[in-house]
């Protein structure tokens, strides 16, 4: 693979930027915000200034708002994060008619694997939608991806919005086996 001067120069900034931090890392007096600092990386989250950057990493789950949406604290803030690639039935819809029965199960389900945990965030190309919210796939304290897992548990079902196209194969294999095999919501034809 041939870098071009662009990742040449980084690559050498990068490792010029490690070299000088690397005592205070082994000293443990340089803060992971003053290491992603010197190597160029935004590490702030604000909704209030629709900064789109995001880093992946854990995050404490304060509240789980339905099957495919809650909040984390992120550096003191509250930020709402959406599952990418997946789509639960509703349960907190503004129009009360969409809400269902099938989107408080998603939803309970959702809970009981998400509060007051720790999860493990990943984020693609567009790491916000157009509401603010964090696109992410979501692994739970056992490395077992929360997208996945409402997939093959027959919780949700596929729902794909370009540039975050990562799993899409995957969770598309994986709905296929579920719908094949009835498992879960796709037993009651919830999903059409």
């Amino acid at each position: 693979m041939k870098l071009t001067k662009k990742q040449k120069k980084y690559i050498i900034e990068t490792l010029i930027a490690l070299i000088i931090l690397i005592p205070g890392i082994i000293a443990g007096t340089v803060k992971k915000e003053e290491i992603f600092s010197a190597l160029g990386i935004q590490t702030k989250i604000k909704t209030s200034e629709k900064n789109t950057s995001a880093i992946d990493g854990e995050y404490e789950v304060i509240s789980v708002t339905d099957g495919d949406t809650f909040e984390i604290n992120y550096n003191g803030t509250k930020e709402k994060v959406r599952l990418i690639g997946v789509d639960t039935p509703e349960s907190v819809h503004p129009n009360s008619k969409k809400n269902n029965e099938y989107g408080k199960q998603a939803s309970n389900y959702t809970k009981n694997l998400l509060e007051r945990k720790v999860v493990k965030l990943e984020f693609d190309v567009s790491p916000r939608d157009k509401y603010g919210r964090l696109l992410a796939y979501v692994y739970l304290e056992n490395g077992e991806m929360l997208n996945k897992k409402l997939l093959k548990k027959g919780y949700a079902q596929v729902a794909t919005y370009p540039p975050n196209v990562k799993y899409v194969e995957d969770f598309k294999t994986i709905q296929k086996e579920a719908r094949e095999n009835k498992v879960g919501f796709w037993a009651k034809d919830v999903f059409k």
